[in-house]
């Protein structure tokens, strides 16, 4: 794949000019509290592709000092998305921040030792009340002198569990009239009492992750710790930490930041993503209509177009929202050359070729792909009774209608032209059967008189098609940007109650039915379409629509 440059490797690009590092590492540290989305692709994408340009190694880190929403469901999950976008196993290895609790509390120690840590007892409203504002300098907690002996004492209190949650944290001694908010003295251990997912409750203290990365990140020997724009503000607190801790690290690495993924009419947040799922307004986090990963390859989107949207979305500094139909665009583009084509009917009106013996069947032969001939050519079934599209027949037809109507011919998709001689319709008017004669002679060819026949409407034979359903999906919400949410209002009240659409009873040409799951096709003339993962309750197939067929949206150039 094409890595386009941007800043993040001109940064690199001068650290290797200037011999500041030899082999470039990178790590992509999601915390297991929830299901990778679109907005992880990209924190992947940016480190496994800089690893890729630059020949060196990249981690996957689980940040797993939160026990309590941690769990391995969400490792397991986070294994499977990331093998998945990249195609392989991290190059530098699987780890995990709990390997490196050890090594966080022996730092801890050594910031005690040097008078540069305490122990502190005010309660979480109190530290905050000490920190200050903006524009107001903290002030000192009355616990910020204690002795190196009592706060060695102390500390190993609490990791021996005498002291109840909230009622002391270690603190950093930076400056408590710093301009910069992260550096008044920031809490770098915590009091929890929970059961951890890999190591039990082996510990009740566990590392802030603004203590816990860079730590990471050095034992890792991680050159280049890139992460989104919010973390900016805490990069000196990242390099306190490296630096003074140093007599305990292997290593000096540096954090560059860069822009979150915003896309429209979705949210970002696991926090809302989670909501969403507790409260059953989705179908689960792989529900086809959620921005997780789990979600995107359920509803058949690819690996490479989810890459591709992130390589055209851009790599900088500044925040941007990208539209969601760049997105649509790369899976459709890929999809318009690679999807093999298949015949559905998705609302279905019968059509009879009276001058068709009834006993007769046949078969056409129909390109799988005619971009690409390599995918060879299928055989249709073709008999007296077939299945068109409702909406490609009219009775009174709107203007430049090109497909049927009273009196009028089409061309059978690959087979036979047909021309319309009869409507049924029930006692409310609805048309129930279309009837036909087809040009017999002319076979799939062109008509021997010459004359010119331009509508083409897809069928399925009625004795041999497969029936299914066909799932529709629209965007998850109506409002565009789900971050700028009108005052008095939540951002479930922008849930869009027609993101999901079931078609029920639809035929399809019996060949779908030995296409191995998985296997992403063009419906021609509706969609592209992949069989959904999950099995249906009523045991009929069950197909989500990946993307439409067209859609007016351009992308920028790259």
């Amino acid at each position: 794949m094409e890595l386009p440059s941007n800043f993040l490797h001109e940064i690199i690009d001068e650290d290797i000019k200037n011999g500041l590092t030899e082999r470039i590492h990178t790590r992509f540290p999601p915390e297991p509290n929830g299901y990778l989305h679109i907005g992880s692709a990209k924190a992947i994408y940016i480190n496994w592709s800089v690893a890729q340009k630059y020949n060196g190694l990249f981690n996957l880190r689980f940040d797993d000092t939160n026990p309590v929403r941690e769990d391995d469901e969400y490792v397991q999950s986070i294994l499977q998305d990331v093998a998945w976008l990249t195609g392989s196993e991290p190059s530098g290895g699987i780890f995990y921040g709990s390997d490196y609790f050890e090594k966080c509390y022996e730092c801890a120690i050594h910031l005690i030792k040097e008078s540069k840590a305490y122990v502190c007892d005010l309660t979480q409203d109190e530290m905050r009340e000490y920190r200050g504002s903006l524009t107001e300098p903290g002030k000192n907690s009355p616990y910020r002198d204690r002795s190196v002996e009592e706060n060695l004492r102390l500390f190993e209190e609490m990791r021996e569990g005498k002291y109840e949650k909230g009622t002391k944290t270690l603190r950093a001694k930076i400056d408590m009239a710093s301009p910069n908010m992260n550096m008044r003295d920031p809490a770098i251990y915590r009091i929890v009492y929970a059961t951890h997912h890999r190591i039990g409750n082996k510990w009740c203290i566990y590392p802030l992750y603004d203590f816990a990365h860079p730590i990471q990140d050095a034992m890792e020997h991680i050159t280049h710790s890139m992460c989104s724009i919010e973390f900016k503000n805490h990069r000196p607190l990242y390099e306190w930490v490296v630096d003074n801790c140093a007599p305990c690290l292997p290593s000096h690495p540096k954090q560059r930041e860069f822009a979150r993924l915003n896309v429209t009419h979705t949210v970002m947040s696991k926090r809302y993503l989670r909501e969403l799922v507790e409260t059953g307004k989705v179908d689960g986090w792989d529900d086809p209509r959620m921005p997780t990963l789990c979600g995107l390859r359920r509803r058949g989107y690819t690996p490479s177009s989810i890459l591709e949207f992130v390589t055209r979305a851009g790599v900088s500094t500044t925040d941007s929202l990208v539209d969601i139909k760049l997105l649509e665009y790369c899976i459709r583009d890929e999809l318009n050359n690679t999807a093999l084509r298949r015949m559905a009917v998705t609302e279905p009106i019968k059509m009879v070729i009276t001058n068709y013996p009834e006993d007769k069947e046949e078969t056409f032969e129909i390109a799988n792909n005619p971009k690409d001939e390599s995918t060879g050519t299928r055989q249709v079934p073709f008999t007296r009774e077939l299945w068109i599209e409702k909406s490609d027949f009219a009775i009174v037809p709107p203007p430049k209608f090109k497909r049927l109507k009273p009196d009028g011919e089409v061309r059978l998709m690959g087979a036979y032209i047909v021309k319309c001689n009869e409507v049924i319709q029930d006692a409310d008017g609805n048309v129930v059967e279309v009837h036909c004669t087809a040009d017999l002679e002319a076979g799939n060819g062109n008509p021997l008189d010459g004359r010119k026949v331009r509508g083409n409407i897809h069928w399925v034979s009625a004795k041999y098609a497969v029936d299914a359903d066909l799932n529709l999906f629209d965007n998850l919400f109506t409002l565009e940007n789900t971050a700028s949410v009108p005052e008095g209002t939540n951002y479930l009240d922008y849930l869009n109650p027609e993101s999901k659409k079931q078609l029920t009873g639809c035929k399809l040409e019996p060949s779908i039915a030995e296409v191995p799951a998985g296997t992403r096709m063009q419906f021609v003339r509706m969609g592209y379409y992949v069989q959904d993962s999950k099995p249906s309750e009523n045991g009929r197939l069950c197909f989500n629509r990946i993307v439409s067929l067209k859609d007016s949206f351009k992308p920028d150039k790259k």
